[in-house]
């Protein structure tokens, strides 16, 4: 028999023990928030975070609330998040996950847009911040192990398992149910995933199971009507961040309209009081966050929504005057207005450009000084192919997306006549390419680049004529209908004509040339200026835009349609109508992409020639020239 040792237990204190095991996991778990449970136990990893370190929250008050809001003592099982960049979400999505494989373990899903972002976001946040954590050391095996239950996109821990998948796959969205569900970048999912449906209701329907279930979907906004955060938003109940003015403690929201600045200076911004009109200066912004509160603005609604702009991004991270800064360079460029709108601003982005006055367009004709305007730094050519025709389209290319119509021209004949026959039109369009334009300072300009539609119309012609041209920077081009599609995707090359083929994403070209024929200008960034007179033509008799070159350049209409329950919008040309115009635009916007040239440099160049001419000679002095050579 063995001795008694107080080092090894009788069956008393081994019985006492195992009841002491049991009544403990009886026990709820102490009350703690995530917001709690983060300022005590989250350390930030070097490798991911700006600020590696203890986390605090004090740093981003406004993400307290919604933190807490996913603690298991919250009544709201949904949680929704329209956000700007540059404010610690992500971080506080970490917070969220971390916090219930550690107090409230349970079944988990986090879904990303993609998997390849899946395993980024495991690779980048997920595993480091697992790592650094020491109350999770040893809950969860590391991804290398051979235990099946731990892999990459797949992490078990005592009383529960996370899933990490992304929403362009089925198969992850249905794996299992599950009780906590973590919804990143939702306005970055696919409409409809491998035909089973919305991602989002596909991983909403594994919590069904679950009587208190957390479900968090989060996102930076995209396009009215088809914006999946911006409509979740709209169902909640509508929070937004007051803070307090310094000076009279009037409670207010940031605001774009209330940030004012003078002369296109960041360096002047301050934050406009709503009610004292106090001159606010952004070094009191931390104290202004620390006595925030989030206010609803449609109290009553069982999911609980949040709304915040980077305007509120702690001292350090992202200023106004930063905000200030991509504003002025998104001027007149719908494209960086676009990110700014919804990465800023936290806004979705309303496409103006469904209609226009063509009468009122055409009223915009204004007399040039010469044939190139003084602005205009490089001229491309956008072509259009027909069966008994090709139409030409010069537009010039100025600075911050200014831009001006140089001619618009009709060659007639069959485009499927052979390469190189005299008067053929292909021949004719060389002549047209190599004419040299009148610029204002004096010199003489060339088209520096060409696109060449290929779609429909005699396309192996055009694949021949482009092939032999490309060094003269002539491009086949065809266009790509699709929301989300880049203006220049991706080229691929023809084996048979060996050239390269260029897909233009059309919907995102034509929605940038309808927003800047929307402007009431007169000049400067994204206005569109059209010749009163066109250059005299090889008949040599002069010539003007008619009225069908305006009713053809605002001849499509956007539409919205439903696929899949989610509203998605084109464009379309009503039955009767033609758009060569507009098509011809969207291939000179295009060849100046892909050329690519710097703009800022040939505007010194310009300066610099208009100075010399006001100058007598001098010996030896070299003129720069400020046509371009591409």
């Amino acid at each position: 028999m063995q001795k008694y040792s107080p080092d090894i237990p009788t069956t008393d204190d081994q019985v006492r023990e195992c009841m002491r095991g049991f009544w403990d996991g009886l026990r709820p778990p102490p009350v703690l928030t995530v917001s709690e449970w983060s300022d005590t136990n989250r350390t930030l990893p070097r490798s991911s975070s700006s600020e590696p370190g203890q986390w605090r929250t004090s740093r981003t008050p406004y993400l307290r609330e919604i933190m807490d809001c996913m603690s298991p003592s919250s009544p709201y099982e949904q949680v929704v998040v329209m956000k700007g960049s540059q404010l610690g979400y992500t971080e506080a999505l970490m917070n969220v996950q971390l916090f219930h494989i550690s107090h409230a373990p349970c079944p988990s899903l986090l879904v990303q847009p993609t998997i390849d972002m899946a395993k980024k976001f495991v690779r980048q946040r997920l595993a480091t911040s697992i790592r650094e954590c020491e109350c999770l050391r040893g809950k969860i095996k590391d991804s290398k192990s051979r235990d099946g239950g731990n892999s990459m996109l797949q992490k078990d821990f005592p009383g529960g398992t996370l899933i990490i998948a992304g929403a362009n796959s089925a198969s992850g969205l249905r794996s299992m149910p599950v009780q906590l569900l973590l919804m990143d970048e939702v306005d970055a999912y696919p409409e409809d995933v491998d035909g089973e449906g919305d991602p989002c209701d596909l991983a909403q329907r594994r919590t069904t199971n679950f009587a208190r279930r957390k479900i968090l979907k989060g996102s930076t906004p995209t396009t009215a009507d088809v914006s999946r955060i911006a409509r979740e938003f709209e169902t909640s109940d509508q929070r937004y961040y007051y803070v307090p003015c310094p000076a009279c403690g009037e409670m207010q929201i940031i605001r774009w309209e209330n940030i004012k600045f003078a002369d296109r200076d960041p360096g002047t911004v301050y934050l406009r009081c709503v009610k004292c009109d106090h001159h606010i200066n952004e070094r009191y912004k931390t104290q202004m966050l620390e006595r925030g509160e989030w206010r609803a603005h449609k109290p009553g609604s069982p999911i609980a929504g949040f709304h915040i702009s980077a305007l509120y991004s702690p001292l350090g991270w992202y200023s106004w005057s930063e905000a200030v800064d991509d504003h002025l360079k998104a001027m007149g460029n719908p494209l960086k207005r676009k990110v700014f709108v919804n990465t800023v601003l936290a806004e979705v982005w309303e496409e103006t450009a469904s209609t226009i006055d063509v009468h009122q367009l055409a009223k915009k004709k204004e007399p040039y000084p010469a044939e190139v305007p003084a602005g205009a730094l490089v001229l491309t050519c956008g072509v259009d192919t027909q069966d008994d025709r090709l139409e030409c389209h010069v537009v010039g290319w100025g600075l911050r997306g200014e831009s001006w119509v140089i001619d618009y021209t009709v060659i007639y004949g069959d485009p499927h006549q052979r390469l190189g026959v005299p008067g053929s039109v292909w021949a004719k369009l060389d002549q047209y390419r190599a004419r040299r334009w009148k610029h204002e300072n004096g010199s003489t300009m060339m088209c520096a680049g060409t696109g060449v539609d290929s779609r429909g119309h005699c396309t192996d012609e055009v694949y021949d004529y482009c092939a032999r041209r490309e060094s003269q920077h002539v491009w086949v081009m065809v266009g790509r209908h699709g929301p989300g599609r880049q203006l220049i995707m991706k080229a691929t090359k023809s084996a048979r004509a060996k050239t390269y083929l260029f897909n233009i994403g059309t919907d995102q070209a034509k929605g940038v040339i309808y927003s800047r024929l929307k402007s009431t200008e007169k000049m400067g960034p994204g206005v569109i200026h059209f010749p009163k007179l066109l250059p005299i033509g090889a008949d040599g008799e002069g010539r003007e835009l008619t009225d069908a070159y305006f009713q053809g350049l605002t001849a499509e209409r956007r539409v919205t349609e439903r696929h899949g329950g989610l509203p998605v919008f084109r464009w379309v040309l009503p039955a009767g109508k033609r758009n060569e115009p507009l098509d011809t635009m969207v291939y000179a916007m295009a060849a100046l992409q892909i050329l690519n040239p710097n703009l800022e440099l040939l505007a010194s160049e310009n300066r610099i020639m208009n100075t010399e001419r006001q100058r007598p000679p001098q010996p030896g002095r070299r003129v720069l020239n400020p046509g371009v050579r591409v």
